[in-house]
């Protein structure tokens, strides 16, 4: 048997926000998700299992592909209901 490499499309994404904590970004991409608006946590498992890297950096990302990045924003800049 031989097998091809797996071709994947990933789509150029952009970086919506930075949060202090994996529960913080969770709860962001909760919210763009329940806008419509598909999110990734790429730092997720990192944050997780080496959380001395959050301080390395930026803080845990929540992203979103590149024509979503400006509803997403506006998504996530709404005041919460009460």
């Amino acid at each position: 048997l031989r097998f091809g490499p797996i071709a994947r499309t990933v789509p150029p994404m952009t970086t919506v926000v930075h949060c202090s904590s994996v529960s913080e970004a969770m709860l962001k991409k909760s919210l763009l998700e329940g806008s419509g608006i598909k999110a990734w946590v790429p730092d997720e498992m990192t944050s997780q299992l080496a959380p001395h890297y959050l301080f390395a950096g930026l803080g845990v990302r929540v992203q979103v592909e590149d024509e979503d990045a400006d509803e997403a924003r506006r998504v996530l800049a709404l005041p919460a209901e009460p």
